[in-house]
C-alpha cells in the first residue's frame, strides 16, 4: 500500500485448493433459491461440508436442453480465503473479490473471436505448472503439475555447471528446444522434462474430452500458454506438434487495449508473468 497508495484490492487464489464441478438445475428455479439448492449439491461433489465452504457459481446457457440450465460451482474451504481476506486487511487494503487464477487469466488472454470455443490456459511458472480449460469465458477445470521453469535451471546446472539464473535463462531462451547446430547439450537436456509436462498436459485433455455426453462440443480448440518461463524457445512449436492443439504464447493485452495503438507498459517478454493480474483488473470491465 504504501508503494501503490491503493485502496482496494483483486485477488486471485490457487487453483490447486479450488474445486470445482458441474451440475444442472432446472431454469424456472428462483435466483434466490439457487444458492440452497446448490449448498445441498456441494458435500456431494467436493470434500467440505457446506458449512466450511465458500463458493460461488456461474449459470452457463443449455442448447441442449430448453429446460434445464448447466452451472459451473467453484469452491474453497473458508479458512484458505479469510487467510487472503486477513493478509488484505493487515495491508490496509479492501478486497473486492477472490477469483480463481485461471478465470482471471482466461479473461486477459482469450480473445472475443474465441469467447465460445473451448480453450486450454497452461501457465507456465517457475516452481510449478497451472492448467485451466474455460468455455463461454466460464472455467470449467483446473489441474497443477508440480514441475515449472526452476526445474529446468536445475537440470541446465547438471549439464553446465553451477551458472548464475540469469544466465540460464538466457540459454533456455535463445536455446531452449530448438538447439544449438554445433551442439544440442541444451536441447538434450530439457527434453526430458519438458516431455513429462507435456504428457501431464495430454493427460488432462483426455480426461476432458472424455467426460460428458457432447464429447464433439468439449474438443480443445486452442491451448495458450503464459507465465514467467514461457520464453523457454520453443516451447509453442513442440507442444502444437506433439498434442496436435494449436498452441501460442499469451496476448496479456488482449482485452485491455489495442497494441497497434497503444504501447504497452511492460516488455513483451516480461508481460506473460502477469496475464493473472491484468485479468483481475479487468474484472467488470469486459
Amino acid at each position: 500500500k504504501n508503494k501503490t497508495k491503493a485502496e482496494y484490492i483483486r485477488v486471485s487464489l490457487p487453483e490447486e485448493r479450488a474445486y470445482i464441478f458441474e451440475t444442472e438445475i432446472k431454469k424456472n428455479v428462483p435466483a434466490k433459491e439457487i444458492k440452497s439448492l446448490l449448498e445441498f449439491r456441494l458435500e456431494e461433489n467436493v470434500p467440505i461440508s457446506a458449512r466450511d465452504a465458500i463458493f460461488d457459481y456461474e449459470i452457463i446457457p443449455n442448447s441442449d436442453n430448453e429446460n434445464v440450465a448447466k452451472v459451473v460451482v467453484v469452491a474453497y474451504q473458508r479458512e484458505t480465503i479469510m487467510h487472503y481476506y486477513d493478509v488484505c486487511h493487515e495491508a490496509g487494503l479492501t478486497p473486492l473479490s477472490f477469483e480463481v487464477e485461471a478465470q482471471a487469466m482466461a479473461r486477459a488472454v482469450v480473445s472475443k473471436a474465441c469467447s465460445d470455443d473451448v480453450i486450454m490456459l497452461v501457465d507456465f511458472g517457475k516452481t510449478r505448472t497451472g492448467v485451466g480449460i474455460v468455455g463461454n469465458g466460464v472455467l470449467f477445470y483446473t489441474s497443477t503439475i508440480d514441475i515449472g521453469g526452476g526445474q529446468l535451471s536445475q537440470v541446465l546446472r547438471k549439464v553446465l555447471g553451477d551458472l548464475p539464473e540469469s544466465e540460464l535463462t538466457n540459454l533456455k531462451n535463445t536455446f531452449g528446444l530448438i538447439g544449438d547446430v554445433e551442439d544440442n547439450k541444451i536441447y538434450d537436456a530439457l527434453v526430458p522434462t519438458i516431455s513429462i509436462i507435456k504428457d501431464e498436459i495430454a493427460m488432462r485433455m483426455q480426461y476432458w474430452h472424455q467426460r460428458g455426453k457432447n464429447r464433439a462440443a468439449r474438443r480443445i480448440k486452442k491451448i495458450i500458454i503464459s507465465g514467467g518461463s514461457v520464453n523457454l524457445r520453443g516451447l509453442p512449436e513442440y507442444l502444437t506438434e506433439v498434442l496436435g492443439v494449436n498452441c501460442g504464447r499469451a496476448n496479456v493485452w488482449e482485452n485491455a487495449f489495442d497494441t497497434s495503438l497503444t504501447i504497452p507498459p511492460i516488455d513483451k517478454r516480461y508481460s506473460y508473468g502477469y496475464a493473472t493480474a491484468v485479468g483481475l483488473a479487468l474484472k467488470n470491465t469486459v
